[in-house]
């Protein structure tokens, strides 16, 4: 099947990209005390040199001792800001676009974790799971610590010349943790009902805008599962996704990156549309949609050892010309391809390289 729907340039009102391929983010954890340095710098380099539309970065974190587990995880923040600047400059000078991911990991650092580890962990009810207290609650005046946090990290972001940037909401981390009954039990503005519990990152989006204006894309990554349950769904049903995605949509989030493990899973009984297929019905914004792209494994199976063999993007192609979707990203087939968009686009399928677990070893 011909893949030039991928190689279409995408255009939206604030973002351009030449082509519909994105780099999805992984944390790498090859950062000394946090601060990005040239192998990490190189690494994105090589990627945006073989055309990657989009750079979404590694998870970066915020400003806040709670926000990170492990100090080679970047920082968002202080002298980690030079070096993004220079991957920042490198990468425009390749030909590519970067977004950081900005993050912070709630409920899924643990205590004693992080460059802080006296410090509390995060999160909206101190769960971390269903039923599994650990924390105090945050109290309104953290929350606010929070929202300012993000907000700043953004006004870096395009003070620094990024194209875009990422607000890490999915996965059991701190944005996700207010989205999902599970970690979030609270009774004020920022728990209850599905829609108050998108209030936290709603209000980190009009934060942003407030200071950055209107022009600048910014981007929300969700997902249904979380690292605590991989079952589970915030939104189980179409319904409920329309009372989740619209109150993010009208606060400013302009694409929505839908964090599912197979991108070809179908989202509701009924319809072949996966969950970056009816974000996009519902909203009319762009989406991007993610998860084991041209490979056979999903990324838990490969963590535990095991290979990711090539897979055909067939299905890929038929549902990006079907236009389901407008960008997909490409993890793990990256890392063990750093020419995986130049390879494809040129059909040398049989020279692209099978993924494992050890090439997370090394930042190549």
């Amino acid at each position: 099947m011909n893949p030039d729907i991928l190689f279409t340039p995408f255009t939206s009102p604030k973002l351009t990209l030449k082509n519909r391929v994105a780099m999805a983010p992984m944390t790498r954890q090859f950062s000394p005390d946090g601060v990005p340095d040239d192998a990490v710098l190189q690494y994105y380099k090589l990627r945006a040199e073989n055309d990657v539309g989009l750079i979404i970065t590694e998870g970066t974190t915020v400003n806040h001792k709670a926000a990170s587990n492990e100090v080679r995880i970047p920082g968002f923040h202080g002298k980690a800001l030079d070096s993004w600047h220079k991957i920042v400059e490198t990468v425009h000078a390749a030909g590519g676009k970067i977004a950081p991911q900005l993050w912070h990991q709630g409920g899924m650092r643990r205590p004693g974790e992080g460059a802080y580890p006296e410090f509390p962990s995060a999160t909206p009810s101190g769960l971390v799971g269903p039923g599994k207290k650990v924390y105090d609650a945050l109290s309104n005046a953290e929350v606010d610590e929070l929202i300012a946090a993000f907000t700043q990290a953004a006004k870096d972001s395009k003070d620094l010349g990024f194209d875009t940037l990422e607000l890490h909401g999915a996965h059991g981390y701190l944005i996700d943790n207010f989205f999902w009954e599970g970690t979030n039990q609270r009774d004020d503005q920022y728990g209850g009902s599905l829609v108050k519990r998108t209030r936290f990152a709603t209000d980190i989006v009009q934060s942003i805008r407030a200071e950055i204006g209107d022009d600048y894309p910014i981007i929300l990554r969700f997902s249904q599962w979380k690292q605590q349950d991989f079952t589970a769904r915030l939104a189980p049903s179409l319904e409920e996704l329309e009372q989740f995605v619209k109150p993010l949509s009208d606060a400013g989030v302009d694409i929505f990156h839908c964090s599912t493990r197979r991108f070809w899973e179908p989202e509701f009984e009924g319809s072949d549309l996966n969950l970056a297929g009816w974000v996009k019905k519902i909203t009319g914004k762009p989406t991007i949609s993610v998860g084991s792209v041209g490979l056979t494994e999903e990324f838990i199976a490969t963590y535990r050892g095991g290979e990711a063999e090539v897979a055909s993007i067939d299905d890929l192609i038929t549902r990006m010309e079907a236009d389901e979707f407008d960008m997909i990203a490409v993890g793990r087939a990256l890392i063990a391809n750093p020419d995986w968009v130049t390879k494809v686009r040129a059909g040398k399928f049989d020279e692209l390289v099978t993924y494992n677990q050890e090439m997370l070893s090394q930042l190549i």
